[in-house]
């Protein structure tokens, strides 16, 4: 039976997963050992034992000292969000979001914020087999000390890859493993993180403007019609834009375009 995911439980493995990534060996290690920290402390006791951990593979049997533990913490949450966003779905569904608000010719409506708050949550729930194997791999075995740190970063980065490998090109694959000069590989799992995050971001950018591109081909018959019309009428002076924006408005809200528009992208992405 699995546990419920709590936000306790995954700050530490997220922490330590982008630890593993961009710094390849901590240095200054402490020389006395630090006590082990209790499970029961929460997020300062379990990020304390995955930082002790890390410290003392790669140092000997001496964990990171405090400060540096806290300085990396500290330069770890600065980049946490972009690190986060651009390894899920949340790239794709923002921009198509606001391809279709500047389709219908809307500027700020929805604002900014609802834009964000929508891809998030589409996010969270395209991202939810993903965390679910997170926590099932990873999380719940190191909570019960089955596992260490570094197994829990390893268990916990394989379905993030698997999600990410599926929805990238072998093209975009193939051209930044020629960049690094890496490659050839012998499987999908044996495809580096250096190479498969850009390579991801790639592939997301061009599947969300070629999902663009099909949301404006409606709307820009639209404004070419009522363009047209208003030109054989004489209103020269008049703006089609005022005209065809209640029209757009009518298609999208008859067509139910926020349910397709959604459904369509939680859709788009290969499981």
């Amino acid at each position: 039976m699995s546990h419920a995911l709590s936000p306790r439980r995954f700050l530490p493995l997220l922490i330590a997963i982008l630890f593993a990534v961009l710094i390849a060996h901590p240095a200054l290690a402490q020389t006395a050992p630090a006590a082990p920290a209790d499970p029961a402390q929460g997020v300062g006791g379990a990020l304390d034992r995955a930082l002790g951990d890390l410290g003392s593979n790669q140092g000997g049997d001496a964990p990171l000292a405090l400060s540096l533990q806290i300085l990396i913490i500290m330069g770890l949450l600065s980049i946490l969000p972009g690190i986060l966003l651009m390894m899920t779905s949340f790239t794709r569904i923002i921009i198509v979001l606001a391809v279709l608000r500047q389709a219908l010719g809307l500027q700020q409506t929805p604002p900014n914020q609802v834009l964000v708050g929508l891809a998030l949550f589409l996010s969270l729930f395209v991202m939810s087999p993903t965390i679910s194997k997170i926590n099932q791999q990873a999380i719940q075995p190191y909570s019960d000390g089955q596992i260490n740190a570094t197994q829990m970063i390893k268990a916990g980065g394989a379905p993030l890859h698997d999600f990410m490998i599926k929805q990238t090109r072998n093209k975009d694959i193939t051209m930044f493993a020629g960049m690094a000069k890496s490659g050839p590989y012998a499987s999908t799992a044996d495809v580096p993180y250096a190479v498969l995050l850009p390579a991801f971001v790639t592939s997301e950018l061009k599947t969300a403007f070629q999902i663009g591109f099909l949301i404006f081909l409606p709307f820009i018959i639209i404004d070419l019609v009522v363009a047209t019309v208003l030109m054989s009428l004489g209103m020269m002076m008049l703006s089609p834009t005022i005209i065809s924006l209640p029209f757009k408005l009518l298609l999208f809200v008859l067509v139910d375009g926020w349910a397709l528009t959604m459904g369509s992208l939680a859709n788009s992405f290969v499981s």
